[in-house]
């Protein structure tokens, strides 16, 4: 993929190299099948799954090295919009969808359809409200339109701060799931795992960028969508008989009511502790369901790392049209996520509670091991460790009961495979599944925050007469430093995947979006009025979010944490709107600007 007319002759082949590159996985996944029949042993299967997946990626990372500006941040804006579709989708589903999505279905039921449609839903507000009109603009980041439409530095440099809370927040969530994924599947500490996984991220994106990014997060959805479905449908046709998960799990739900009150009458669990898959509002109230699909509608409509996809389309058009592809590939997993939880319930509830400690499968011990699983509080390491935690808890009858078991959300989807006793080959295809998850999205944020680093604060603000090579040089040490630091705070484990990931939701959403929005659709929005709306909705939300978490503070109104940008967002609005109106109106040039933007018109404003 050489520069210049190398670069576009991939373009012009990319539906035959995805193809090919497509049946040669399927093939790899099959010959690792057969490896398995033969008595190759799962550590190795494991590892090559792994390294496999990783060095396709990394050599299309090096493959795609680029020392163009235009190449780096935006990939030439010359990506097609389907394919631009499928490297926003992996971009998008994360560790946080591939690894957290199911695993908080299986734990909240219907409560967790808050994050399905939140996050859907989003979509909707990308292509009526934000995408088409960034795109039109023309510029590299989110930072760089602020800086433009609001005039100085001031709305830059906010927006740079934002950018660098929320990005870092979600990307620590993915490192974070890379090292549960590497941990089980390697053999290594969790703690050295966050690292190994860390070594992928940047091969991929440190030296093409945008470019490289974009080619690596389509091979990655090819990847992970297999890897999520494949399990599935196997478990579908298990269990009903027809391999259409989808449709067939409503059965599986029942089944799963009759063994919740079973679990019951048996005794192994109290009405009050098993909340049913089915029952709406057990988890969450309806204040903080609906609060929370609110703020992460308006997080998606505002994460830099989505918006900044939608600058590499070739025209407005194909930006518009790119929304509607990354909906569809998108779908087909959250249109399955449902259903994984479903089986995985099943097969817990049938084949794990009510067993004798004896009996307990073994992959209870292999991820007990690494302290993914409990049982009776302590984890669960080998059937005497079991047995000494239930005996010191008064459970002496030998059997698991519904309160002793306890698995960690974030292995659920990885475990399943285990769960259900499908081949390990089939565990090793979920775990590069997840792994590529991950990685694509910690592609994308570090990349929106390296060139925030070096485009917006080095090139913009310290250093504009820059030579290219200097700017690139500056963004990879830039990515660099800030990965190191992400796989760092991962190390810690400071939450679940999926808390992390609705904080920096809630953090865009106060931040950004009433400026984004404001900018886009009221040429009255002064500079001094957005800095202010930004300034607050941010503070309010993050003060809400680390005093909840880390400082003992009471919820307001009974919100939870992950819901915080409710604040935020209409304090950013209101503020905004107040501040517009009591200040100076802005020029007449930003005026001509703003129309310009919402004109249909081919060409981005920042070209003219």
């Amino acid at each position: 993929m050489a520069e210049g007319k190398g670069s576009g002759d991939f373009t012009d082949n990319v539906g035959r190299i995805y193809l090919i590159y497509t049946g040669g996985f399927a093939a790899f996944v099959l010959l690792l099948a057969a490896l398995e029949q033969l008595g190759v042993s799962n550590q190795v299967i494991g590892y090559l799954f792994v390294f496999f997946t990783l060095a396709i990626y990394a050599g299309i990372g090096i493959i795609s090295r680029t020392m163009q500006v235009g190449e780096y941040y935006v990939a030439g804006r010359k990506v097609p919009a389907v394919y631009n579709g499928m490297a926003t989708a992996s971009d998008w589903m994360s560790g946080a969808s591939f690894v957290g999505m199911a695993g908080t279905l299986y734990v909240l039921g219907y409560d967790g359809l808050a994050f399905v449609i939140g996050w859907t839903g989003g979509y909707v507000l990308v292509a009526v409200l934000v995408a088409p009109y960034l795109r039109k603009f023309g510029a590299y980041t989110i930072p760089d339109f602020l800086g433009a439409r609001y005039g100085g530095h001031m709305a830059r440099t906010i927006g740079i701060l934002i950018l660098l809370c929320c990005s870092f927040t979600y990307v620590t969530a993915q490192i974070y799931a890379t090292g549960i994924i590497a941990s089980r599947f390697l053999g290594m500490s969790f703690e050295l795992a966050v690292f190994v996984g860390l070594l992928g991220i940047l091969v991929c994106s440190m030296l093409g960028g945008m470019r490289a990014v974009t080619w690596t997060q389509v091979a990655q959805y090819i990847v992970l969508i297999i890897a999520y479905l494949v399990p599935v449908i196997l478990l579908a046709q298990m269990t009903t008989g027809v391999p259409i998960p989808q449709v067939m799990y409503g059965e599986v739900l029942q089944d799963i009511s009759a063994l919740e009150t079973s679990l019951v009458e048996r005794g192994l669990a109290t009405a009050s502790e098993i909340t049913p898959h089915l029952q709406p509002y057990s988890s969450y109230t309806t204040l903080n369901f609906f609060a929370l699909v609110l703020c992460l509608m308006v997080g998606t409509a505002s994460l830099p790392h989505i918006l900044m996809r939608y600058f590499t389309t070739p025209s407005v058009k194909d930006a518009r049209r790119s929304v509607g592809w990354s909906l569809l590939f998108i779908f087909f997993l959250y249109f399955t996520a449902p259903a994984y939880a479903a089986f995985a319930k099943l097969e817990i509830y049938q084949n794990v509670i009510g067993a004798s400690f004896e009996a307990l499968p073994g992959w209870i011990y292999t991820y007990g091991q690494i302290g993914l699983v409990q049982i009776c509080g302590m984890d669960a390491v080998s059937l005497e460790a079991v047995r000494e935690a239930c005996f010191a808890q008064g459970n002496t009858s030998g059997i698991l009961s519904f309160s002793d078991f306890s698995i960690n959300r974030d292995i659920v989807v990885i475990a399943t495979p285990e769960i259900a006793g499908l081949p390990y080959v089939v565990a090793g295809l979920v775990a590069a599944g997840g792994l590529a998850a991950a990685l694509s999205t910690a592609d994308g944020l570090l990349l929106a925050i390296a060139n925030a680093l070096s485009h917006d604060i080095y090139y913009r603000m310290v250093d504009p007469a820059a030579s290219t090579r200097r700017r690139l040089i500056i963004a990879r040490i830039m990515l660099v430093a800030v990965a190191g630091l992400a796989a760092w705070v991962a190390s810690t484990k400071p939450s679940d995947i999926l808390s992390m990931v609705a904080w920096a939701f809630s953090l865009a959403a106060a931040g950004f979006f009433p400026a984004l929005v404001l900018g886009i659709w009221w040429k009255r929005t002064s500079s001094a009025g957005a800095v202010a709306g930004m300034v607050s909705g941010f503070g309010i939300t993050l003060f809400y979010l680390v005093a909840t978490q880390y400082g003992g503070m009471d919820l307001w109104f009974g919100i939870e944490n992950v819901s915080a940008g409710i604040f935020g967002m209409p304090l950013g609005f209101a503020v905004a709107w107040a501040v517009s109106l009591l200040t100076a109106p802005p020029s007449p040039k930003t005026y001509e600007m703003v129309e310009a933007i919402r004109s249909p018109e081919d060409g981005t404003v920042m070209d003219k």
